[in-house]
């Protein structure tokens, strides 16, 4: 448990949602954002946020998709327990649910917190991917466990989110841009990747893909127009604005 003072309150989406996270550490930002806006679902449907944090993604889909419900899971307690209580504090607790579970756990583990096989529309996730081997790992253990990844961190995640889909059911990912290629090898048993790539400004190289892949799905790949966050002078775009602050949809194709 955090006290109090180990704690800030931050608004995202405009002041849309209002999450209390550990001032140290890892900290809420784009991607949680961009990830949410990039998942397809609808209302009705159950959506999964592996390795929730304090819930910022899962909640964010929620707050655009009156009538979604969503399961967040997230392997460290004091984050899952911020994630509880943000639920409940942007009135989404009735819609929202948090359990604490590694993403490796057992599927009769899984089960047992109601996450049964089959059983979502929806996968999201933001996996640690920063590799140890090129990049030094934060001395912060909680900002290390968000951010560094082992070489089989994605197989595992992916194959988790396989296991959770129902037929036709769809994972979206954010990456690094230069692990596209890691993420392509662990779509196995998925078709339909679109992949979306993030760039920071125009003419930059790309620092981020979102991907998203459909369970069984046997159509091609689709490479989309990139994202740009923000324009040459350094404000963001007009696109950017509307994801990250007014909370509009990224649309992948059908």
């Amino acid at each position: 448990m955090l006290a109090d003072a180990e704690i800030t309150e931050d608004a995202v989406l405009g002041g849309r949602l209002v999450l209390r996270q550990p001032r140290r550490g890892h900290r809420v930002g784009h991607d949680a954002i961009l990830l949410a806006a990039a998942t397809q679902a609808r209302a009705g449907e159950h959506a999964v946020e592996l390795g929730a944090g304090v819930g910022a993604a899962g909640l964010a889909l929620a707050r655009r998709l009156p009538g979604l419900t969503a399961t967040l899971v997230e392997i460290d307690p004091a984050l899952a327990g911020l994630a509880r209580d943000n639920a409940q504090r942007n009135g989404l607790g009735d819609r929202v649910k948090v359990v604490t579970l590694d993403v490796a756990a057992s599927a009769q583990l899984f089960a047992e917190s109601g996450l049964a096989e089959g059983s979502a529309a929806h996968v999201m996730m933001n996996p640690p991917f920063n590799d140890p081997a090129r990049q030094n790992a934060s001395p912060d253990a909680g900002r290390r466990l968000a951010h560094v990844g082992s070489d089989d961190t994605l197989s595992v995640w992916m194959r988790r989110a396989n296991s959770l889909l129902a037929p036709s059911g769809a994972v979206t990912l954010i990456w690094r841009a230069d692990g596209l290629g890691d993420v392509l090898a662990a779509c196995a048993g998925f078709g339909a990747i679109a992949v979306l790539p993030i760039h920071p400004k125009p003419q930059a190289a790309a620092i981020r893909v979102l991907v998203r892949a459909v369970k069984g799905s046997r159509a091609p790949l689709a490479l989309l127009p990139g994202l740009t966050l923000n324009g040459a002078d350094g404000k963001p775009s007009a696109e950017a604005e509307g994801i990250l602050r007014a909370g509009a949809a990224i649309r992948f194709p059908p």
